[in-house]
């Protein structure tokens, strides 16, 4: 009680202040259409600002949510164009058994472990065999290659980063068709190096650089990136670098794509090699 009364003896100008601009403002927004108006304008500016910037706060903390929500939409949406159409060169079947006509089934996963700064980095994903995940599949990162499956337990897997020295992956120029290998040198984590293209073919800083399909694990023409530079070595082939379109250090929300027809075709290949 002794501190209320010695608080109010120390601030009673102000308090007493306080109370007569508030009965100031109430008598001019009452006496006066104008005044009243401009006040109850001003008021709710000021509340729908301040409703604004929670509403921002709070989707801020959903955003989790909404991203999660937007990937496993973005999987679904993948699968059904998958067993929808089956391309042979230009042209598009709708086909009624799209079982059999489908060739890749699409996983949405969250990195939860990623290196981008060792010789040889792998990412760690929150999916697993009970996901549906399985070695050898191909990893994306959005429309880009992000890596391979190389290890998995029943909640968890394991992707080989394209940032491995271990790494190969067959790449094409989008622009003229030729082929080669692509791997990374251990320096740079935004460029790999691609190899393997002759000489004699005319490319150009920014061409596009996909993949080929020829592994039975990523599919064709699925984004690498673009060349940033390249130069004439002694061989007859290019060293040409390529700049990476997946950014390793934001890398968060992948695709895991899986070859429903892998098996087949390397039992296949087998017996010819």
């Amino acid at each position: 009680m002794r501190n209320l009364i010695n608080f109010l003896l120390k601030y009673n100008n102000l308090i007493v202040f306080l109370i007569l601009e508030s009965i100031a403002f109430y008598l001019l927004g009452t006496s006066n259409k104008y005044h009243n108006s401009r006040l109850v304008n001003g008021i709710r500016g000021i509340t729908a600002g301040i409703e604004k910037k929670a509403k921002n706060i709070r989707t801020y903390f959903v955003l989790r949510d909404i991203n999660q929500s937007l990937a496993t939409e973005n999987i679904e949406l993948r699968n059904r164009i998958e067993q929808l159409e089956k391309k042979e060169g230009q042209t598009i079947f709708y086909v009624s058994d799209s079982i059999k006509k489908q060739q890749y089934k699409y996983y949405s996963a969250e990195v939860i472990d990623n290196s981008i700064n060792r010789q040889k980095n792998y990412f760690t994903l929150d999916k697993g065999r009970n996901d549906g995940i399985t070695t050898d599949m191909a990893v994306t990162s959005g429309d880009a290659v992000a890596g391979v499956i190389v290890g998995c337990s029943e909640s968890f897997s394991v992707g080989m980063s394209v940032l491995n020295l271990d790494f190969r992956l067959s790449a094409r120029i989008r622009s003229n068709g030729y082929f080669g290998s692509l791997s990374w040198d251990g320096r740079d984590y935004s460029h790999a190096l691609l190899s393997e293209i002759p000489q004699h073919i005319t490319i150009n800083p920014g061409d596009t650089i996909e993949t080929t399909g020829f592994s039975a694990i990523f599919p064709e023409g699925i984004l690498i990136g673009i060349i940033s530079d390249y130069e004439r070595t002694g061989s007859d082939f290019y060293k040409i670098n390529v700049l990476l379109m997946t950014d390793f250090r934001k890398l968060h929300f992948v695709n895991v794509i899986g070859n429903l027809k892998k098996t087949e075709q390397l039992e296949l290949e087998k017996q010819f090699q």
